[in-house]
């Protein structure tokens, strides 16, 4: 029966890695861009572009990221799921739940999305970084504003290189405009809610 698992869970990882990368590549001709014209806007080199495009590379989330920015679209859109018009209320067990990418894209973080869709005016995310988990060697970029919550332990927020440490019951507001990253350089999981306008995760 393990086994029969392990089959299935790599039948579905395949056929997710092949369409994250069917959708970059057909975004990418749709824009005009080369794949070294979009190496250079992710910062991410041609032949790893290249291998994600045709479904052979398991991209971290920071990574997926990248490329999303590059391309001017959220990172949910490569999970999509559905098309049909999603109800306003996210249950727990219905978020979408973007650490199914692959355990090696975020680590032991968690990303779930808890907005029912990404065609609002804003998104919000249910975020949990274990200890070590580390976002500073790629720094986020992007437009719009973000609101952080910290429910429960600590983490370190680095906005233009300068850190502000939020603990529980803690926010911070800043412009997305703004090189950040994240660091939990501490010995529990950081538990937090991240709202952010226009989507772009």
């Amino acid at each position: 029966m393990a086994s029969q698992d392990q089959n299935v869970s790599a039948d579905a990882m395949k056929t997710l890695l092949l369409s994250v990368g069917s959708q970059v590549k057909n975004l990418r001709k749709e824009r005009g861009l080369t794949l070294a014209a979009l190496s250079e806007t992710t910062g991410l080199s041609p032949a790893i572009v290249s291998q994600i495009e045709r479904g052979l590379a398991n991209p971290s989330f920071s990574t997926l990221v990248q490329i999303a920015h590059g391309l001017d679209i959220p990172v949910g859109r490569f999970f999509a799921t559905s098309e049909v018009p999603p109800s306003p209320v996210v249950r727990k067990h219905e978020r979408q739940n973007f650490t199914r990418v692959s355990r090696e894209a975020v680590g032991d973080a968690v990303y779930e999305q808890l907005t029912p869709d990404l065609n609002g005016a804003l998104e919000a995310h249910w975020v949990v970084s274990p200890p070590g988990h580390d976002t500073s060697a790629t720094p986020f970029r992007h437009i719009g504003e973000e609101l952080g919550i910290i429910l429960s332990g600590k983490q370190d927020v680095y906005l233009d290189g300068v850190r502000y440490t939020v603990e529980a019951g803690d926010s911070i507001r800043y412009s997305s405009e703004l090189p950040h990253w994240y660091v939990n350089a501490y010995d529990e999981d950081c538990v937090s809610i991240w709202v952010s306008t226009p989507p772009s995760w």
